[in-house]
């Protein structure tokens, strides 16, 4: 398995108020708007399961598979061309505060490690920027 890991990201909100609209997709709905329709399509969601189509990888479709509230929401795919599972972590710096990590670990075959691991980070990184701009009111 290899690992992915997002920069650390600030989150001016409570860990709290975070935690809450990860755990529920259902609060997708408010950002389903900043959805760059160029580059994902297909974008669904309810309170446990979200997918997306995305070019040129396919349908990708992730079910929350366990919450340990209120510091992390893990994630497995149940459709992707290739295994792995991803995890946002949530600590609080104070109370008004919070700093937010993902992590995903995938079963890369070693022949594809090279072609596809760069894309995997830069995926995990824009994943991490998107969630920190997020309003967690």
């Amino acid at each position: 398995m290899s690992k992915y890991e997002s920069k650390v990201k600030h989150i001016p909100y409570p860990q709290e108020n975070v935690y809450r609209n990860i755990s529920d997709l259902n609060n997708l709905e408010r950002v389903k708007d900043r959805v760059p329709g160029d580059k994902i399509r297909d974008f669904s969601f309810d309170s446990d399961t979200v997918s997306v189509s995305v070019p040129p990888v396919g349908q990708i479709t992730l079910r929350i598979v366990e919450r340990e509230e209120p510091k992390c929401v893990k994630f497995e795919a149940e459709q992707s061309p290739m295994p792995f599972n991803l995890w946002i972590q949530v600590l609080p710096v104070d109370e008004q505060n919070s700093k937010m990590k993902v992590t995903v670990k995938a079963d890369i075959p070693v022949m594809l490690k090279a072609l596809v691991g760069n894309a995997l980070q830069d995926g995990v990184d824009k994943v991490a920027e998107a969630l920190a701009q997020i309003p967690y009111e």
